[in-house]
């Protein structure tokens, strides 16, 4: 009986921790899940595959087409009625069209425009996962250092209501430290209030948005040396925007000898059968082939001169967009380097602090132990730690999403 009760105790003992286990999310099982079950990048995913289906569709514009139609008529003139009975097969090819490959070619700058948004949204989604974990994280180590905090603000309560017992302290210094215990058990409140609100945006960007509960396995570390500037500027230039401008270009350009087709003529072969069968024939079936080929060529219309220059500005247009966003790409990237080197130094700056505020804290209170201290000392000395413990998660979580962010703005690891 004393070892299956062991045995039980054990295992209730063990079982939380195996929960625990089992509800944590690790950043990249966060990704993974998200790439699977976010609406947004499905959509993203399905447009290429439109994309890719009206490329190939524009092949139709070099094979043959092949027409078959059929119908039937109920006569009725000068009171003799009689039925008609008509087939015809037709078989066309377009020997030569000064549109057909400038569509093709834009079919296919559509779809090469679809893939860079597809990986522009992978970008995006990456960074508002981790943005969410890294936050879930954050809000995890608050909620235990406000715990911490709770603790100590129980600790000096202690203290200061042993002392008026002893009659060494004033009723006043056990209200102003029952005070601080009310706000560190409010703070605790609002730090669970916050982890569960950091939670419910990570599992709804990973697809279990009926999950509240649960465990961000991570921690908010930054650890490496700041990247250099120069080869993160070069890596901008090959954001899925400027590959998208580059390709607007060349559509600008397809675009252009759209419009010059107007200038040419379109040739077309044609094999025709036909069969019609009246009752004027006297039962007979009136047979008809033919072959021929046919030429179109508008020699005069206003618009296509229009449609030229307008055309031909797009082209202007789309460079000037290329050099405008590779601006507007480099200061971004100059900017969040710079943010995360800010952030990599307040880190160290807030890491010092913390460690001063632990040596002002156990200063204060071991001089009010012994009444050589007051309790505002006290109890601001506590505040002052409370507030330094914060604001090192804080701003290790700054220099862990400033690099997110130059990830992002960089495109790449």
């Amino acid at each position: 009986m004393f070892r299956k009760a062991v045995l039980i105790g054990f295992i209730l003992g063990l079982a939380p921790a195996l929960a625990a286990s089992a509800s944590a999310l690790t950043l990249q099982e966060a990704l993974a899940q998200a790439r699977e079950n976010l609406p947004s990048y499905q959509a993203a995913k399905k447009k290429v595959e439109s994309a890719d289906a009206l490329y190939g569709a524009t092949l139709g514009a070099y094979l043959p087409s092949l027409d078959a139609s059929a119908a039937r008529d109920r006569h009725n003139a000068d009171r003799n009625e009689y039925s008609s009975t008509g087939y015809d097969v037709t078989l066309s090819y377009r020997l030569f069209d000064g549109k057909r490959r400038a569509s093709r070619n834009i079919a296919g700058f559509n779809l090469e425009t679809e893939r860079e948004e597809l990986r522009k949204n992978l970008l995006e989604l990456d960074y508002r996962v981790k943005v969410a974990f890294y936050t879930a994280v954050a809000g995890r180590e608050v909620l235990e250092q406000r715990k911490i905090q709770l603790e100590n603000a129980r600790k000096d309560h202690e203290v200061a209501e042993g002392r008026r017992l002893l009659g060494a302290a004033r009723l006043s210094e056990v209200l102003q430290a029952s005070v601080r215990l009310e706000q560190a058990r409010f703070n605790v409140v609002q730090a669970e209030g916050n982890l569960r609100k950091a939670l419910s945006e990570l599992y709804s960007l990973i697809g279990r948005p009926d999950e509240t509960e649960g465990n961000a396995e991570g921690s908010l570390d930054a650890s490496g040396a700041v990247p250099e500037l120069k080869p993160l500027s070069e890596a901008v230039l090959g954001r899925p925007e400027i590959r998208q401008a580059e390709v607007a270009l060349k559509k600008a350009e397809s675009s252009r000898s759209l419009a010059w087709g107007d200038f040419y003529p379109t040739v077309s072969a044609n094999l025709s059968y036909g069969r019609s069968d009246a009752g004027t024939l006297g039962n007979q079936a009136l047979e008809d082939r033919s072959a021929g080929v046919t030429a179109a060529w508008n020699l005069f219309e206003l618009g296509k001169f229009y449609r030229t220059k307008s055309a031909r500005i797009e082209v202007s247009i789309s460079e000037e967009n290329i050099r405008e966003l590779k601006r507007q790409l480099l200061l971004d990237c100059r900017k969040g380097w710079e943010d995360l080197v800010t952030a990599v130094r307040n880190e160290a700056v807030a890491a010092e602090q913390l460690r001063r505020a632990e040596q002002n804290y156990e200063q204060a209170f071991g001089e009010y132990k012994v009444g050589k201290g007051d309790i505002l000392s006290l109890v601001q000395a506590e505040s002052l730690l409370a507030n330094a413990r914060e604001q090192l998660t804080t701003a290790r979580m700054n220099a862990v999403l400033a690099r997110a962010l130059l990830e992002k703005i960089a495109g790449v690891k």
